[in-house]
């Protein structure tokens, strides 16, 4: 009779949980495959970013030409990021084991904060194995949302303040001259 210490640690064979077997490749521009939230809102901010400054440069050189060519780039362009976004949010319903047509949803104010806070199912799901775990510069695109939020919130309310004291100034600086 084989006895068994019952204070021996275990023995088993353990294979490692993030090997690449266990994860799906990332596809970029098709509607296949799944997306973590990181990478959803650290691509959509990072393609909207470099489509704003291509569809910039581009619609302002083409306005040299003729307004209404740089307007037809820019509306082009801007088709073009529409599409890139919904790849995207298809990929990121994909990731929550949903349709790809939850994507519909965007078009109702602050429902697509879904795709945002929802997290995504672990393991195999019926759209794909798990993302792969997020690169550092998805991190660091993920975080210039935030970023560019509180800028804009101080902006908005610093700029009027500004001005108002601006006017202010130069009034009180006319009243004392006259």
């Amino acid at each position: 009779m084989q006895t068994r210490n019952p204070y021996a640690a275990p023995r088993t064979n353990v294979a490692r949980r993030d090997s690449a077997e266990d994860h799906g490749e990332i596809k970029l521009f098709s509607a296949e495959g799944r997306i973590g939230r990181v990478r959803y809102i650290g691509y959509g901010v990072g393609y909207s970013l470099l489509f704003a400054l291509v569809i910039g440069l581009a619609g302002g050189v083409s306005s040299v030409v003729s307004p209404a060519v740089g307007l037809v780039v820019a509306g082009i362009g801007y088709l073009a990021l529409l599409v890139v976004q919904v790849l995207l949010t298809i990929q990121r319903s994909h990731d929550m084991n949903v349709t790809g047509w939850l994507w519909l949803i965007s078009f109702i104010p602050l429902a697509g904060l879904i795709f945002v806070l929802v997290p995504g199912t672990r393991g195999e799901n019926n759209y794909g194995k798990q993302p792969p775990p997020n690169t550092t510069g998805a991190v660091v695109l993920a975080c210039i949302l935030p970023i560019v939020m509180i800028v804009g919130i101080v902006a908005a309310v610093a700029i009027p303040a500004y001005q108002d004291y601006a006017e202010r100034a130069a009034a009180s600086s006319h009243q004392t001259q006259g």
